[in-house]
C-alpha cells in the first residue's frame, strides 16, 4: 500500500519538484498552498507524512505543526529557507521530527522521508501487534514505569504522552540506569541514522529537554535524566523524591 505524503508549500515550483521525486520513489503526493487548506485535508485522516514550509499565508508552518500535534503523531518534516539555529530548534520543540534547509537536494529529501517512514511505521506495527506479546516487560525507576508491551510510561499511575522519538530515548536510558550513554549512541538508537556531530547534538538536547518537561517535577533540577558534561546523559539508578 502506498503511503500518502502531504506537501504544504506556497511555492509551486518547490512543491512540484518534491512531488516529482517522491512520486518516483513510490509515494502518493497531495499538495496544498497554505496551512488552513492543509489542516482540512489532514483532518480526513489519510496523511502518513507531512512536508511543511514555515513561511505560508493564512496559517504558517509553526501554527500548522502545533495544531496537528494537538491530536496527531504523524511524521513531520520542515523544509524551510530559514537557516538560523533557533528556527530549527523551535521547529523541533513544537513537534517536527526533522528539519531540511532550502535549497535542498531532492534525493536527500527522499532519503530522509524514507528513513522517517521506516522508523515511524515500524514502531506503529510493533504497537499494533502488542496483543501477541506473551510477556510484559516493565522498567521501573523511582516513580516511573515504562511498559514495553504498550509503549507507554506512567508516573505515579498517570499516563505521560510521549512522541515515538521521546519513547525510544527514554527506553534506552532506562534500560541500564546509571550507565552513561553518549549522544552518538542516543541518536543512532532513536533515529536509526548516522551521527555526524553538532546538528545531531542540538536535536538530542531539544528532545531531552522535552522529556524532562514531561517526567520531572522540576525540569530545571532533574532527578531522573542527568547530564554528564562532555559525554552524554544517564538515567539515575534511584531517583530521590523531590
Amino acid at each position: 500500500m502506498k503511503r500518502n505524503i502531504l506537501i504544504v508549500d506556497d511555492q509551486p515550483e518547490i512543491a512540484e519538484l518534491l512531488d516529482l521525486y517522491l512520486e518516483k520513489a513510490g509515494y502518493n503526493i497531495i499538495q496544498e498552498r497554505d496551512g488552513m487548506d492543509a489542516l482540512m485535508h489532514i483532518s480526513k485522516g489519510n496523511i502518513d507524512l507531512l512536508l511543511v514550509d514555515l513561511m505560508m499565508p493564512v496559517i504558517d508552518g509553526y501554527q500548522l505543526i502545533k495544531k496537528v500535534r494537538e491530536t496527531m503523531q504523524i511524521p513531520i518534516i520542515i523544509i524551510s529557507a530559514k537557516q538560523e539555529n533557533q528556527d530549527k530548534i523551535f521547529g523541533l520543540e513544537i513537534g517536527a521530527d526533522d528539519y531540511i534547509q532550502k535549497p535542498f537536494d531532492p534525493l536527500e529529501v527522499v532519503a530522509r522521508v524514507q528513513a522517517l517512514m521506516r522508523r515511524s511505521y515500524n514502531f506503529v506495527n510493533l504497537n499494533n501487534n502488542q496483543a501477541e506479546t506473551t510477556e510484559t516487560v516493565k522498567k521501573v525507576v523511582g516513580d516511573l514505569t515504562l511498559d514495553e508491551a504498550t509503549f507507554s510510561i506512567m508516573r505515579n499511575d498517570v499516563l505521560i504522552q510521549l512522541t515515538k522519538i521521546e519513547y525510544k530515548i527514554l527506553d534506552l536510558l532506562m534500560s541500564t540506569p546509571g550507565r552513561v550513554y553518549t549522544k552518538q549512541q542516543i541518536f543512532e538508537n532513536a533515529w536509526d541514522d548516522y551521527y555526524i556531530g553538532v546538528e545531531e547534538d542540538n536535536t538530542i538536547n531539544v528532545h531531552i529537554s522535552k522529556i524532562r518537561e514531561k517526567i520531572e517535577v522540576n525540569p530545571k533540577k532533574p532527578v531522573y535524566i542527568k547530564t554528564v558534561r562532555g559525554l552524554g546523559y544517564k538515567f539515575e539508578k534511584q531517583s530521590l523524591n523531590p
